[in-house]
């Protein structure tokens, strides 16, 4: 199976996804949110750096149950453009995603 070269929007919203699941993470240690997730660690490594931009569905489903984030609160972080600019939360990126 030949796999098409990513989109430069996708390859950002896999950067989101990384930044977010590393800020859900907090201080949980790497290893111990991938047992959990029933994942390896290397795939979540892979996941929080933005190296797999398009992980599996039931993947990161898993992750975010463990992280306590739901699957809305995930899409809505990384879909928007800006969702890494600002804090979520913060007016700053509010008044931003609201002007786009």
């Amino acid at each position: 199976m030949v796999r098409l070269p990513l989109t430069p929007e996708e390859v950002a919203r896999g950067q989101r996804l990384g930044a977010l699941l590393r800020r859900a993470r907090g201080k949980r240690s790497m290893l111990d949110v991938a047992l959990a997730a029933r994942v390896s660690p290397e795939t979540l490594r892979k996941i929080e750096s933005g190296r797999v931009a398009t992980p599996a569905f039931p993947t990161i489903a898993a992750i975010a149950d463990v992280l306590g984030l739901s699957l809305d609160e995930v899409w809505a972080e990384i879909s928007r453009p800006d969702a890494g600019d600002a804090p979520a939360g913060s007016p700053h990126g509010a008044r931003e995603r609201l002007a786009s």
